[in-house]
């Protein structure tokens, strides 16, 4: 699937400091995998300051790296069944459980994770 964002620029600056609109449209012909891609980077720099924080609970955190496992299972998998199956990822029960298996893994551990931290605090009162 492609679909096209536009992106607007005004360059030209006007008197007293004010912009002039010229708007030049650029189309940027973009994929779904290209943007599953891109996110990874935001994900990356969330587990960073999570995990530099040091204020994330162990088990919670591990979770949020889990989800990583997902993601690296996911792409295989999806490339697999689109060329074995002629289909995608989500088409192929079987391959498509597998890799939602570590999804649910990372949102339990998430979970829990937290929940332990809440029940500590609580104990502490």
């Amino acid at each position: 699937m492609r679909f096209q964002v536009a992106v607007f620029i005004s360059p030209n600056k006007r008197k007293n400091n004010n912009y002039q609109l010229s708007i030049i449209p650029i189309y940027l012909s973009m994929t779904i995998e290209n943007l599953f891609a891109i996110s990874l980077f935001p994900y990356l720099a969330f587990l960073w300051f999570l995990t530099k924080s040091g204020k994330t609970p162990k088990l919670a955190l591990r979770g949020f790296y889990v989800l990583l496992i997902f993601v690296f299972i996911t792409i295989p998998a999806g490339i697999y069944a689109k060329i074995h199956y002629g289909t995608s990822l989500a088409n192929v029960d079987w391959l498509h459980g597998g890799a939602e298996f570590f999804l649910t893994l990372s949102n339990i551990l998430v979970v829990l994770g937290f929940r332990q931290a809440v029940m500590e605090k609580e104990a502490e009162k």
